[in-house]
Parts: C-alpha cells; structure tokens; sequence
C-alpha cells in the first residue's frame, strides 16, 4: 500500500512540481492531500483529494486553479455507483447520466453546460484521447464504458480553457484518468445484483524482468427494468508492462473492450399519461447498438539536472453501430425514423514535451513546451432503417483528418506570495471529406493560437488566490464544414459551420486550508462562446446555433474529519444564456442551474466501511423563452461493507435508496406516436432507474 496521505497539510513553496504531466502515472504518495479511507475492493493507494496540485518532485509548483485538482483511485472506488462513467462526479459540479442504453456514451453536464456525449469536455484515459471527432452520433462522443475503475490510480481535473496542454473539446474542463502500473496485491471481485447485473473482474500484477506486468479482465451483463432488457453484454480487458517510475521510465499498455445492447431511448411523457406505455417502456424495441475499442500506448520519460523529458504515443481502432428512433413515425408515418450510425476508424497520435528548469534574475523559474498530434482515418454513415434493417443510404463518408498544436508556458516564482504563468497554444486543423454526395466532398484547413494566463497569491493564513484566464475551442464535425446541400434533399442548400469555434474564460478563485483537514474553495467564472453552425449527426445536415455566455459560481469543501472519515460538500450555480438577442428567447436549452452533490465516507483499513452520496441535479429549461422547464433530480446511493483480516470483503451498495421517481434526462421537442395525425411537442424523458442492490465480494492476494 501507499504512505497514508497528509491530512490538510499548508501550501509549501516546496510543492509538487509541474514537471510531472497529468496523465504520466502520478504518484500519489508524494502528493499532499486529505486522507481518506480506501474501498477494500481497490487494489490501488489510499484515497484522496488536493486542489490546485499536477505532479510530483521537486522545483516550481505549477500555477493551476481555484477549480483544479487531483482524486486519487481509491476516492473514485469509493462511491456506489450505477455505470462506470458515474465515478467521474467525484470531480465537483460534473454530473454523468444516460439517456440510452448503457453501452453507450454517457451524457455530461458541467458549469452551465449540456455537454452531450462529450462536445465540451476533453477526456483522456491513460494518455489516449476518449473524445471522437467527426463521430457518427455526435460531435466530442466520449464513450468511457470501457473504464476499469478498480485501476485508476489517480485523476486530475482542470475547469475552464486555461491550461496549455489542454486543447480541442476542453472549454468547460478536462478530465485525465491514469491508470496504475502495478497493484499492491491481487484483486478478484464478484458482483451480483438486481435487473440481472452480474460482474466479474479479475486483475493481478507480477515482477517481470526490471518492470512489472499488470494483467486485468472484466466480463459484464445487464438488463436493467426496462421492459425490453438491455441485454449488456460487455468484455473488457488490459495488459501493462512498465519499468521505472513516472520521472524516469516506460510503459507499454494494450485495452481491448467491445459490447452490445439493447436501448430503451427517451420516451414522450403523453405515450405514459395515456396507458400506451409503462414508465420503463419503449417506442421502438429494436433501437441498441454495439462497439468495440481496441488500442496500443506507450509512455517514455526521462530527467535530468536540466529537466524532464516525456514522450508518449498510441494507436486506436474503433467501431460503433447505434439503432435510435427518438421521433417514431414523425418522418416516415409508414416505415417510421428509425436511423443508424455507423462509426468505424482508425486513430493515432502522440505528445512530446520537455520541461526546462533554470531562474530568471536569480527567481526560480521553469520553460515548458510541447508538441501534440493527432491524425483520424473515419468511415462515417447514416442510414435508415426499420427494426434495424436497411431501408436506404442518407450519407456514407470517408474522413481523414488530422491535427497538431504546438504549446508552451513560462512559470515564475516572484516572491514567496506570487507566482504566475504565461504561454500560449497553437492548433492547426486539416480534413478531407470525400462524401457520396460529391457537393458535400471537400477539404478544409483552419487554424488557432490562444493565450493562457495564471496567478496565485498567498499563501496568507493558509489561504492562496487565482486569477486566471484563457483562450480555447473545440472543432467541428468536419462534414459540416465541407457540406453545401442536404443529402437527404439534394436540392436545398444548407449552411457551413466554421472549422474551429473559439471561446474565451476567466476565473477568480480562493482555496483555504486554515481548519485541519478541510480544504474549502470558491470560484467565479464565466465563459464565452462564439457563434457556430453545429452538424447534427442524427440528420446528417447542420443547423444554427447563437453565442453563449456562462457565469456562475463554484463552492467545493473535502474535510477529513478522522483517518477514517471523509465530509465533501459542493455546489455550482450557473447563469447560462444567449448573448445575442432574438425574440424566441435567451435561455440555452438544457443549461443546468443548480448542480449539487454531498456525501460521506468511512472505515480504515480492516472493518466496517461504507458511503453515502446525494446529487442534486435541478431544473433546466427546455426552450429558449424557459416555458418548458424539466424537473429536478434528487438521488441518494449508499455502500456498507466489511473488509476482513484475510483480505475478503464485502460490500452492499444500494442504489436510488429513496426510490426515486426521477428522471436521468429530459429533453422537449416534436414527435409523432402511431395513430397521431399530426407532430406533437412533447417533454421526452429517459427515467432513473427504481431502487437496485449489488452485492460485491471481492478478495485480495
């Protein structure tokens, strides 16, 4: 195991350097952070929680946020949970639904935003992007079902678009999940549960030659209450050998994971209210899909008396098929709207970067830069179907594109009570659409430079303040910014959407550790959007969006009460509107206001050990003029259990405790059910699954 962790210790100038990236397998125990007891069943380090912190060892501690941070693996096992995306809330004011079937993606929201599957959120596992580009479902579609939660080792978060290394898809925030190189003792766990759950999950870790080899497997399945099952079935599996450590070593790592489902999609609140069917029911009962994700990774670092060097690289090959009907017999009373996305792509790319230690007038200093690419072969379709046979082709592209950014930053301590960073990042974008529909076909380039800047004063009475500020982006689908016609209608023109869409952030924050064991911080933001066209892959053509502008607050408190108990208590409040004016109204759609989340967690090392979790999600408008509004969503999970002195333990969790009548999404929009005459706007809901128990027993060797 793992040095238990400091519990709230001060900021020291002497903190964790910057020259530890976030996704190159920070060691914890080097890390200053609130103790917290660790789930038995993860065979990783202790728990914990510290803001504001990105690496290890010694030199400058880098210039981060009021609203950054870093959860380590056994926090993140800590929760109960329904899908394995949902322990990403760990991270403060991002909530994880699912408004589909659970193989695929899972929908985010964060500071103000729908974030669909992932359009403004970058996420990366293990140093590999999760985001897909010019995705057959949606633009940024990250799918993160192939997570292995039981090897995290740590995840770092960033909000806002004001770190260098941080580029497409990152305007709200970024998340980068590492896993661990090796495990302190083997792991074998069992989970058996209501709605046909069952899990296996084996993983172990050997000495081999002067590194170690980590082998993991998973096997899942699911069904669910719905009243067509879901029918998840899901293999999983990871090989890692690596040497050294995450300053001075290598590794080389192999996933592969694949699985198929049934959907039960969003359903019309009128379809319930008049007995066509139950609240669990569907419309269609052949929507699903399947995917699957194989990839290759390796990593490399070095240090030296001038600096570190990193250097890490992967190749990944995708596919995803998905049968959705979301409108039922709205465009073709006949045949009715089923459609299906087809994704199927081979992706690779890399970063290099190398961190220069020196001084500035006999200040300390560091110089950081970085080369980042990126190159997409997709083959990308939309067809119709019926009950998932083919009817006809409404577009089927071939895409190659390809990206590289060139980064760097420049940190400074001035004085004991100021530190600061300045750099910048530059991305350059290249596609070539070659579609069936030749008037579609085409080749676009575009480019964008952005600057990102950091402060930090104090420490004063063991508090620190953030200004921050920065430019970000993210990209296009690349068919909308090649498409002239609609392909479904030849004859209609449609509108372009720009390459690379801009915006712009700034924050100022403050975080206090005064009371032991308590880091509190707050933080005040707003974002920016420009303008933009959005290509809608359900439709296959793009349609216009407005400028937005987000301000809000963000309040975050982890207290380690004991070794062996944990309080977290956050909040984030959002304005969310259009900055434009147009009579149909301001409010964005969607746009949560209110996000909140609480919970708490004990037990240490042998014993009794469980959790509690609230998560408040509150309502949202569903229109621009806010005259269709969703209801909120309260949910309450909870975990005991019993950790033995031969390593068994086991573990109750109970999910929606209070038996919630909730909704996981709710969107509004038209449709038409059989037997209606005419299109029907209607609240479209995906609900909250009824009260579940798993039953988890797990030993370690």
């Amino acid at each position: 195991m793992l040095s238990p962790l400091l519990i709230g210790a001060p900021c020291a100038w002497a903190a964790p350097s910057s020259t530890t990236a976030p996704n190159q397998n920070i060691d914890l125990a080097e890390i200053e952070v609130a103790a917290a007891p660790a789930r038995p069943g993860n065979p990783g380090a202790s728990a914990g929680y510290v803001g504001g912190v990105s690496g290890i060892g010694g030199g400058l501690r880098p210039v981060d946020a009021a609203s950054a941070g870093i959860i380590s693996g056994a926090q993140i096992n800590s929760r109960p949970v329904t899908r394995p995306g949902e322990v990403l809330e760990e991270v403060p004011g991002l909530i994880i639904t699912q408004h589909s079937g659970e193989g695929k993606a899972n929908q985010y929201f964060l500071r103000g935003f729908n974030l669909d599957h992932g359009t403004d959120i970058a996420i990366h596992v293990d140093g590999m992007p999760v985001n897909m580009r010019t995705h057959a479902h949606g633009q940024g579609y990250a799918d993160l079902n192939f997570l292995i939660p039981e090897l995290v080792g740590a995840v770092e978060f960033h909000k806002g678009p004001y770190f260098v290394r941080d580029g497409d898809f990152a305007s709200a925030g970024s998340v980068r999940i590492d896993y661990l190189d090796k495990l302190d003792r083997n792991l074998a766990l069992t989970t058996l549960g209501s709605f046909g759950f069952r899990r296996g999950l084996s993983a172990a870790s050997v000495p081999l030659g002067a590194g170690n080899l980590l082998v993991a497997g998973e096997a899942q399945t699911y069904d669910g209450p719905w009243v067509v099952p879901d029918a998840l079935r899901k293999l999983n599996g990871v090989a890692r050998y690596s040497q050294g450590t995450a300053t001075d070593g290598f590794a080389v790592t192999g996933m592969a994971y694949w699985a198929k489902w049934n959907a039960t999609n969003q359903i019309p609140e009128r379809a319930v209210a008049e007995g066509i069917i139950g609240r669990y029911g569907t419309l269609d009962p052949t929507d699903g899909g399947d995917t699957g994700r194989f990839s290759l990774s390796g990593r490399w670092s070095q240090s030296d008396a001038g600096g570190i060097t990193r250097a890490s690289a992967y190749v990944i090959r995708y596919q995803m098929n998905l049968w959705n009907n979301f409108t039922y017999f709205l465009n073709d009373p006949i045949n009715g709207d089923q459609f299906r996305q087809r994704d199927a792509r081979v992706l690779g790319g890399g970063e290099i970067s190398r961190v220069f230690q020196g001084d500035l007038f006999g200040l300390p200093m560091e110089n950081e830069i970085g080369i980042q690419t990126r190159t997409d072969d997709i083959r990308v379709g939309l067809f119709n179907t019926t009950a998932r046979q083919y009817r006809s082709t409404v577009l089927d592209d071939r895409v190659l594109e390809a990206s590289a950014a060139f980064y760097y930053e420049n940190r400074v301590r001035w004085t004991d009570w100021l530190r600061t960073s300045v750099g910048f990042r530059a991305d350059g974008y290249y596609a070539n659409v070659r579609s069936d529909t030749p008037a579609n076909s085409g080749r676009a380039r575009d480019s964008i430079v952005n600057p990102k800047l950091g402060a930090v004063f104090g420490p004063w009475a063991d508090t620190e303040i953030y200004l921050n500020y920065g430019g970000g982006f993210h990209s296009n689908d690349a068919r909308g910014v090649t498409a002239t016609v609609d392909p479904a209608s030849p004859l209609f023109n449609i509108s372009r959407s720009p390459f690379l869409v801009p915006s712009t952030g700034y924050e100022v924050g403050i975080r206090n550790r005064s009371i032991a064991g308590l880091e509190t911080s707050l933080a005040l933001f707003r974002l920016d959007f420009a303008s933009e066209n959005l290509f809608q892959g359900d439709t296959g053509t793009t349609e216009p969006s407005r400028p937005t502008r987000r301000f809000g607050i963000e309040w975050s408190n982890h207290y380690a009460v004991t070794p062996w108990l944990r309080l977290e208590g956050d909040l984030t409040i959002t304005n969310a509107r259009f900055s434009d004016r147009d009579p149909v109204g301001q409010r964005v759609p969607e746009a949560p206001t209110t996000i909140a989340s609480a919970g708490i967690t004990f037990g240490e090392g042998q014993g009794w050990f469980g959790s509690l979790r609230f998560r408040y999600f509150g309502p949202r408008p569903l229109i621009e003029d806010n005259s269709v509004r969703s209801k909120p969503t309260a949910l309450l999970n909870g975990r005991i259990g019993y950790a033995f002195d031969n390593g068994v333990s086991l573990a109750l969790d109970v999910l929606n405790l209070t038996n919630a009548k909730a909704d996981q999404i709710t969107y509004y929009y038209e449709s038409r059910l059989p037997g209606e005459a005419a299109a029907v706007a209607d609240r479209h809901f995906h609900p909250v699954e009824p009260t579940a128990v798993r039953l988890t027993l797990a030993g370690r060797f």
